[in-house]
């Protein structure tokens, strides 16, 4: 939606499944096929490079970074915030509509905020490894591998360049050596991988933790800064870029005189519920990959054959993993279940622009078409009427992409449908429509 996927398909190793592997045995092998997305994979890009990608294209649309700045303290007033900072040791002062911290899990923002970041940390120590390896293993798979000594995670960046995740008991040297990496693939991965050589290394320590509330006032916190998790699952960035995209059409529409408190204050009533369900969800494939119980052990391994085979599963296994079954069910903003909405017309970056979508279905009757066309036309800054091939009545699209509310068709339906809508976007924004109920045709 926001028009960046084109370089990061280019850039990225395409993985269609997941493969949980133990002793030379395989335990479970699923397709990572997702039908809603237009796109049917896990796209595997390397950190540095998704920075590369994201910073060419805010400079492209007139933004840009400024390194070596530092956030200091924030001052909040009526209707701004005072920012203090550093550049290159130097003290800057600005004033700021919002402030965002995206800073990371010691999130200097968090900290002037006195928010707590409750939760705990893993007794276990991890390294992550950018490896080298032959072409042994399928590059469209990535391996979990759980085991005795612990868990191993393999994610396949190319054909021949794997990412490591494992746990280790303790620390050799500063950084993982190639040595490290070979005895923990080893002893817990398939026999047949070779890592060749070591791009770069680290040991971590994990923790779970997430906050209360994601700000106060004019100043919010996003991604690391509100939530930390295991990377057992990769939805570390992913939750985070989530937020941001949660959040930053709520703060463009308050910025443009359209938005209201309301619609600020449903960025942390959304996101958190989903942050709590990353946390537990990660936090569950920890402990069960990493278990050291011989009885949990022999549980798990006879477990995971069994339900790996349930269509059920796999369906809720890939929309848990790919983030596609985010749904904002219990937001005040919605009406029903909140899904995502996938249309063609939604992506390229220029297919929302912002605003709101009334879609309205082909069959539509003139009698709802044109309330619908009246009641666009009163707002039609924030909202835009569009006739869907996939839709058969109304449905309100939020800027987000997920489903505001869904109705169906007919005179009286297509009533209460208007209305829900207009009382939809009257809760949110500073709109006070006139509605005039709709003849039966």
């Amino acid at each position: 939606m926001a028009g960046l996927v084109a370089p990061f398909l280019e850039a990225a190793n395409r993985v269609t499944s997941v493969a949980v592997l133990t002793h030379g045995r395989t335990l479970a092998r699923m397709r990572f096929t997702p039908h809603e997305s237009p796109y049917p994979f896990v796209g595997m890009v390397p950190q540095n490079i998704t920075e590369q990608l994201l910073v060419s294209e805010l400079q492209q649309r007139g933004g840009g970074v400024e390194y070596e700045t530092t956030f200091v303290s924030a001052c909040q007033e009526r209707d701004s915030v005072l920012v203090k900072a550093e550049h290159r040791g130097t003290p800057i002062n600005f004033r700021t509509a919002f402030v965002v911290g995206c800073d990371g899990a010691h999130s200097a923002v968090r900290h002037c905020l006195n928010i707590p970041f409750a939760g705990g940390e893993y007794a276990d120590l991890f390294l992550l490894a950018d490896v080298e390896t032959n072409e042994i293993l399928p590059g469209h798979e990535l391996q979990l591998c759980p085991s005795e000594f612990g868990p191993v995670a393999i994610f396949p960046m190319s054909a021949t360049r794997r990412r490591i995740v494992a746990t280790v008991e303790k620390p050799e040297g500063d950084a993982p050596s190639l040595e490290l990496v070979r005895r923990i693939l080893t002893q817990r991965a398939p026999a047949e991988i070779e890592a060749r050589s070591l791009h770069w290394s680290s040991y971590f320590r994990i923790h779970h933790r997430h906050v209360a509330k994601l700000g106060s006032g004019r100043v919010f916190i996003a991604g690391d800064a509100a939530h930390i998790h295991s990377p057992f699952g990769g939805q570390g960035m992913n939750t985070g870029l989530h937020d941001v995209w949660n959040l930053a059409w709520k703060l463009d529409l308050f910025l443009h005189g359209h938005g209201n408190q309301e619609l600020l204050d449903s960025y942390s009533i959304e996101r958190l519920p989903v942050i709590q369900g990353v946390i537990e969800t990660t936090d569950r494939l920890t402990k069960i990959m990493g278990t050291s119980s011989r009885l949990v052990q022999l549980l798990r391994n006879a477990f995971i054959p069994v339900v790996s085979r349930l269509p059920p599963f796999q369906h809720a296994f890939v929309q848990r993993l790919s983030e596609l079954g985010i749904a904002y069910r219990r937001s005040p903003l919605i009406e029903g279940t909140g899904k995502r909405w996938f249309e063609d017309s939604m992506r390229g970056g220029n297919g929302i622009r912002g605003r709101f979508l009334l879609l309205i279905g082909e069959d539509t009757g003139p009698p709802t078409r044109e309330a619908a066309k009246a009641l666009c036309a009163a707002v039609s800054d924030i909202a835009e009427l569009r006739v869907s091939r996939k839709n058969h009545g109304v449905t309100l699209v939020r800027p987000d992409g997920y489903v505001a509310y869904s109705g169906s068709e007919g005179a009286a339906a297509g009533n209460r449908a208007l209305q829900s809508v207009r009382s939809l976007l009257e809760r949110q924004t500073h709109a006070r429509l006139s509605f005039k109920p709709m003849l039966a045709s």
